[in-house]
């Protein structure tokens, strides 16, 4: 199953998984962006990326840790 921007939840997971020692809170939103890019399982339009979009990713992510 490949992920979205709109998969918040799974992206956080797969993100606390990958980067286990990160602390989502200090990581800057154009990293977070590539990282979600980076993702094995993520395919989607990078143009549909916004912040909001970041802030859910962070803040789920935050919910993980």
């Amino acid at each position: 199953m490949s992920m979205k921007w709109t998969d918040t939840v799974e992206i956080a997971i797969a993100l606390s998984e990958t980067y286990p020692e990160v602390n989502p809170m200090t990581l800057r939103f154009t990293d977070l962006r590539q990282w979600v890019m980076d993702l094995p399982d993520f395919k989607d339009d990078p143009g549909h990326c916004g912040e909001k979009i970041l802030e859910a990713i962070q803040m789920a992510w935050m919910d993980e840790v």
